[in-house]
């Protein structure tokens, strides 16, 4: 079998094997991360676009005339993008006011988006776009986790103490000590004897270390953290 008229010879099977291979490379990997999608899924979405390219790209050479009929190619790999909307719109969903599943759907489109390379003629993209995929998941990650580390973290804290002078210049000065910058500091209640004090601040230092240096401030009766919704 070499190659045909019809489009159905060794270049086109090629064509097909690295559109199934790099798709399944990425489906492995998220199978292992027992993702909500998995090896077959994106093997099938990256088979099935290299199919739909390969058929709009041969598969009409039996009814083209010169000069009646033309195919644009193109039209075919557009309609792959907004097909898989549906797709990619099914595995996405809100949890407790947070968006899951964007990431999963983001690699379908690419997925499809190998296939369709892999299919067009186009391997060295398709292996170079596979690849980026793992640079993304495998090297861009750690250093996102690390950036997040190193960003400032609201922390609110909610201070019961006894009515006396200077007080909330010892509380911010606590806070000045243990590296965190104020960003609220108001009284929320008092009765005559005691005073409500809200405390929030912005840093990278020991929140538990903070807690201990409020406590330690003469007058303060109690000190809790408020802890934020999504923690």
């Amino acid at each position: 079998m070499g190659l045909e008229p019809s489009g159905q010879g060794w270049l086109q099977v090629a064509e097909f094997g690295i559109a199934f291979v790099l798709s399944s490379l990425i489906g492995l990997e998220r199978e292992i991360r027992q993702k909500a999608a998995g090896l077959r899924t994106y093997t099938v979405v990256g088979v099935g676009a290299a199919l739909f390219t390969l058929v709009s790209k041969y598969g009409f050479s039996d009814v083209l005339h010169s000069g009646t009929v033309s195919v644009d190619p193109s039209r075919v790999a557009a309609q792959i993008v907004s097909g898989l909307g549906f797709i990619g719109a099914g595995v996405i969903f809100v949890q407790r006011g947070s968006v899951q599943g964007l990431t999963t759907a983001a690699t379908i489109w690419l997925t499809a988006a190998v296939g369709s390379a892999a299919a067009a003629g186009l391997p060295l993209l398709a292996a170079l776009a596979t690849a980026s995929y793992f640079l993304v998941s495998y090297g861009v990650r750690p250093l996102a986790h690390r950036l997040a580390a190193l960003r400032s973290v609201p922390a609110g804290f909610r201070i019961t103490c006894l009515q006396r002078p200077r007080l909330l210049h010892d509380l911010l000065e606590q806070c000045e000590h243990a590296g965190f910058d104020v960003a609220e500091l108001r009284t929320v209640s008092a009765d005559g004897t005691t005073t409500e004090v809200v405390v929030s601040v912005l840093g990278r230092g020991d929140l538990g270390g903070l807690t201990v240096r409020f406590a330690e401030v003469p007058g303060v009766v109690a000190c809790r953290r408020e802890r934020p919704a999504d923690e």
